[in-house]
């Protein structure tokens, strides 16, 4: 009796301790092979025991090492407008009986260097730090960390005030951010460890029309939002016309 509770107490602080690396794909914008990418860069960039989770609504073409749940509903009223709502549903107080540490990572970021830190760095939430608007709170949730149950609260308060909070809050990273703040757990990632894309890898204008966009000193992930995205990246184009955009080589080694 004396081994198979051991046994079961020794399960308890595995399960506790369990590295879970989740993503989401809802709709058509982002393919299987976004995910498999993501999966086997996580894989390369990292030597710490971990589980890939998806959430999602199609999980036709995924990497069966990838553990597929449907996304938890978040019952909100038919038409209301899309502004990354559906990320919130990561903090259901019971999500699908996963436990441990959650980092959550959005489709298109891609990781340059090993990640083992995001794992360890001390913190009970992490988030990036805004780049362009620093004295907010707000951070930017391509790359957040969080004990999975540990803010049960967040997602009820949510749904009963939806009303509320979208007129209050831009998207799902303004609430997360404030609900987190609130409850004074919000941290964020050391300065170097995630980098955007479109203002720390571009060159300015002209010399982006010569020279190729360059990864930044200590980088582990790279961040894309707004208009580029990584086969642009790969292949050139997709920014404004204010932010040319030559192939870079580097993220094409490194986003397979």
């Amino acid at each position: 009796m004396q081994v198979n509770e051991n046994q079961t107490l020794s399960q308890n602080i595995n399960e506790q301790e369990q590295n879970i690396v989740i993503c989401m794909k809802w709709g058509t914008k982002y393919g299987a092979e976004y995910v498999n990418r993501l999966y086997n860069m996580v894989k390369r960039h990292t030597t710490v025991d971990f589980k890939m989770v998806c959430l999602t609504d199609r999980a036709e073409g995924i990497n069966p090492e990838v553990q597929c749940f449907p996304i938890p509903p978040l019952a909100l009223p038919e038409g209301s407008p899309e502004r990354g709502w559906n990320k919130l549903s990561t903090f259901e107080p019971d999500l699908y009986g996963l436990k441990g540490n959650a980092l959550f990572l959005d489709l298109d970021v891609v990781i340059v260097d090993n990640i083992d830190d995001f794992f360890t760095h001390p913190g009970e939430f992490l988030i990036i730090h805004d780049w362009k608007r620093p004295w907010r709170i707000t951070g930017n949730s391509s790359v957040y960390r969080f004990k999975l149950g540990a803010f049960p609260g967040l997602l009820p308060y949510f749904r009963e005030n939806f009303d509320k909070i979208r007129q209050e809050f831009r998207n799902e990273q303004a609430y997360l951010s404030w609900y987190i703040d609130k409850h004074s757990k919000q941290t964020y990632w050391p300065d170097s460890w995630c980098k955007s894309y479109k203002y720390h890898c571009l060159q300015k204008i002209p010399m982006a029309f010569f020279k190729p966009p360059v990864k930044p000193e200590g980088v582990k992930i790279i961040i894309f939002h707004g208009e580029i995205n990584p086969p642009d990246a790969i292949n050139g184009g997709g920014g404004k016309w204010y932010r040319y955009v030559l192939p870079s080589q580097w993220i094409k080694d490194a986003w397979q």
